[in-house]
């Protein structure tokens, strides 16, 4: 996928977490344990549910905010657009598996900040700060939800 444009990051976004959630869903099965297995779960439905959430975006935000270009962080920062199932979730603990999954936020949260420092349009720079504030808050939520598992 070419990346140019806002649109085409939110494109990306929305199916960089729709493959997180087919890669923890595929991973569920061969957990260690019931408490991975769960963690697991929940982790790909809020991922699924967080690309329905990208997708809403592009259908509500103003074509000029979606039209600004963006391809240089694609062109200076190549692997971050492939480094997802780069290993397998069903062998981490609870911890661990939380640690990379908040890793790949971090990732999309750095993307959006980097776009937004670049960025001189109000209408892109504000689309960007609502999509940082989501996947930070998202971020967040699982936390807590893995927290609240190893409570258990």
């Amino acid at each position: 996928m070419q990346i140019e444009t806002l649109k085409d990051v939110l494109n990306w976004t929305a199916g960089f977490h729709r493959q997180l959630s087919r890669c923890l869903h595929h991973c569920e099965d061969r957990a260690l344990n019931e408490r991975a297995r769960l963690l697991l779960d929940y982790l790909e439905q809020h991922e699924e549910k967080l690309a329905r959430v990208i997708d809403r975006f592009e259908a509500m935000a103003s074509s000029r905010a979606l039209n600004t270009w963006c391809y240089e962080y694609f062109d200076k920062n190549p692997a971050a657009r492939g480094r997802l199932c780069e290993s397998d979730y069903d062998n981490l603990d609870i911890e661990q598996l939380m640690a990379r999954v908040l890793e790949q936020h971090h990732g999309v949260i750095a993307l959006y900040r980097y776009l937004q420092a670049q960025s001189a349009a109000g209408s892109a720079r504000e689309l960007l700060q609502n999509l940082i504030d989501i996947e930070a808050h998202e971020a967040m939520r699982m936390a807590q939800g893995g927290n609240r598992l190893e409570d258990i």
